[in-house]
């Protein structure tokens, strides 16, 4: 996916000055976007400030690190269970 030449608190900041009372059209010309764009980023930043977008970034971080935790585990628990069916051991009566 192209990465975006504006951050995320830089879009927050064009948000807001619509928000303020600006028309949409000449925030856009200013900032070099179209509206299209301006209204994909209202619908996923609308609202947020800059402390709520932080967070969101923490909590996305902390979600992947969960979600590599838990698919080394899961692998681990795979290759555990293929061992034990193996049973390399054997009892001899």
């Amino acid at each position: 996916m192209k990465k975006s030449r504006f951050s995320e608190t830089q879009i927050v900041s064009i948000l807001k000055e619509v928000e303020s009372g600006l028309k949409i059209d000449p925030v856009c010309r200013k900032h070099g976007i179209s509206t299209g764009t301006y209204y994909n980023w209202k619908s996923k930043y609308g609202g947020m400030g800059a402390s709520e977008l932080k967070r969101v970034k923490e909590l996305e971080a902390e979600n992947s690190k969960l979600k590599r935790m838990y698919a080394d585990l899961a692998i681990e628990n795979d290759a555990i269970k293929d061992l034990l069916e193996k049973k390399p051991w054997s009892r001899r009566i």
